[in-house]
């Protein structure tokens, strides 16, 4: 089975991060030396601030609940990740991401009461579900309107399901600003207007 782009990506991000968060622990045990993760945080943090903007829920349609916000932050962060894909080189930042993506989402669950044993399936589940989502918006943005309207009713909560236009249109707009956006900027959590 031979497997595209997305299918690369996504595996090549996820064996990465798995590496290099076993890594980053391991040097932060032993203090050898600072966590790598830390010169992504900030951008990190604006991607979850961009995938919180009540716009999406009021003006797109997206669902307002906890199904709707990882949806969004999901979102976000693939097109952030396509983002570095485009530059080019951008493979360690993409996994330092996908490391801060995961420890937020194990946060969130063992607030939410779930346990250790469920606590890994559970992420490897939604790791599942981030690789299909860049493969499916990428080949959205690079195609077809209608591709990418299909791909976020299959992939986003959506209280309003006719609202899926505006969706895309927004997030194209998103894409648009990030494509302008050097590496530098998105370090410093920017976002061109």
């Amino acid at each position: 089975m031979q497997l595209g782009n997305a299918g690369r990506l996504g595996i090549a991000a996820c064996i990465a991060a798995e590496r290099s968060s076993l890594l980053s622990f391991l040097a932060r045990l032993f203090g050898t030396k600072p966590d790598p993760r830390e010169e992504w945080r900030v951008l990190w943090h604006r991607t979850v601030a961009e995938a919180r903007d009540p716009d999406w829920y009021r003006m797109c349609g997206v669902a307002d609940s906890i199904e709707g916000r990882y949806d969004m932050i999901t979102l976000v962060l693939t097109l952030v990740m396509l983002r570095l894909e485009d530059e080019g080189g951008q493979g360690p930042a993409t996994a330092r991401l996908t490391e801060l993506f995961v420890d937020d989402m194990e946060g969130q669950m063992r607030e939410a009461g779930i346990g250790d044993p469920t606590v890994g399936k559970k992420i490897n589940a939604l790791m599942e579900s981030m690789n299909g989502r860049i493969g499916a918006y990428r080949e959205g943005l690079r195609s077809d309107p209608k591709v990418l309207i299909d791909a976020v009713r299959r992939n986003v909560t959506m209280a309003q399901p006719d609202e899926a236009e505006a969706l895309v249109q927004r997030m194209a707009a998103l894409h648009s600003r990030l494509a302008r956006t050097s590496i530098d900027q998105l370090k410093a959590g920017e976002i061109a207007a």
